[in-house]
């Protein structure tokens, strides 16, 4: 039975009955979040995990490849977070083995690279729960799917809002869990620079009253960097940040030897797309980051209200997002990268 709820964010408590019966008659379950989580995906993620883990059910939080080290503090040893690129058997079996499978942070199961054969052909009931356009609704026996709110994070806080042992009251949600929330709103609206609404600072506000420390929270996240990270931010925007005032846009690549140079690890580029948007002028932000082994150049993409980097990425760079906020890959060498991205802008900016 296929059943969808489109969030609205006058809604408070979602119906969420459908959701309530699934994990009541479930023992076992599988949370799973995209290839190279950010915070909003581990965060909903891990959320999820101990949510579902607080109503009695065995859960298995699943990743299609490691946290970076920043994010790692979300899940840290003993949380039981296995991914398939350490541990494909184990995924593999627990995937297999679920009879309740909770999707996180995504659109479409694409996103999980690895994973999506083995989430298609799983026996147990999927639920979807995601704030990005277009999602594969056709695929999940439940849907909460809004991309009126700042994150998975968000939407997955109100739907936890209106389970009923919740009750809308915050103080029956466990500190981890409200840390996990926090996080991953604080992460995916750039410490509330983006993609805010009113909603989105009431649920801020109802979890530093259940007692989460946001001190604590954006110093691991925003303040607990490396030193060649530092250095490599400022070549970027030394050398490599190039600005293109005919189309109000910016971008910089990041090359295989310049990963290697500064001992790049994944993460370590979280955050860089959004510098050039400090520019007055500068509407549209791309940053491009050359994955040589896995043969594509993966695309971030940003940009001020009024102009639309979902279309550019889902039209030139195989991807989608948001309004102000998408992302995509594209099979091309890093050299080749400022050409094609002129003529994407040209073409863009035609339409």
């Amino acid at each position: 039975m296929h059943f969808e709820i489109a969030m609205r964010t006058d809604t408070p408590f979602p119906g969420t009955g459908r959701l309530d019966a699934l994990i009541s008659k479930s023992s076992r379950a599988v949370t799973i979040s995209h290839f190279r989580p950010d915070g909003d995906a581990a965060g909903s993620l891990m959320a999820c995990t101990r949510y579902l883990r607080g109503r009695g059910l065995d859960v298995t939080p699943v990743l299609p490849c490691p946290l970076a080290d920043y994010l790692k503090f979300i899940a840290p040893p003993g949380s039981g977070l296995i991914d398939y690129e350490t541990s494909p058997v184990e995924v593999d079996a627990a995937i297999a083995g679920a009879d309740l499978i909770v999707c996180l942070d995504f659109n479409r199961l694409s996103r999980t690279e690895y994973l999506e054969n083995q989430i298609l052909s799983a026996a147990g009931a999927k639920v979807l729960i995601d704030h990005h356009v277009e999602p594969d609704t056709d695929r999940f026996d439940v849907v909460y799917s809004s991309t009126e709110v700042s994150s998975a994070c968000e939407l997955l806080y109100r739907v936890l809002m209106g389970m009923p042992e919740i009750g809308g009251d915050v103080s029956n949600l466990s500190l981890e869990v409200a840390e996990n929330l926090y996080t991953g709103m604080m992460t995916d609206t750039n410490n509330f620079a983006n993609s805010v609404s009113p909603s989105t600072f009431v649920m801020a506000a109802s979890l530093l009253e259940r007692g989460v420390d946001k001190n604590a929270l954006q110093f691991k996240v925003l303040n607990n960097h490396t030193e060649p990270r530092m250095r490599l931010m400022g070549h970027l925007l030394k050398d490599k940040m190039t600005l293109l005032p005919r189309f109000g846009a910016a971008y910089m690549v990041l090359t295989a030897e310049e990963k290697e140079m500064y001992s790049f690890r994944p993460g370590d580029a979280e955050g860089f797309v959004n510098l050039p948007l400090t520019i007055a002028g500068v509407n549209i932000s791309a940053f491009f980051t050359e994955c040589r082994e896995e043969g594509y150049v993966r695309v971030s993409l940003r940009s001020r209200p009024g102009t639309d980097v979902n279309a550019l990425a889902r039209g030139w760079y195989n991807g989608g997002g948001h309004i102000n906020a998408a992302g995509g890959r594209i099979a091309m060498p890093a050299e080749e990268i400022p050409a094609y991205l002129l003529k994407s802008l040209e073409e863009f900016f035609e339409k």
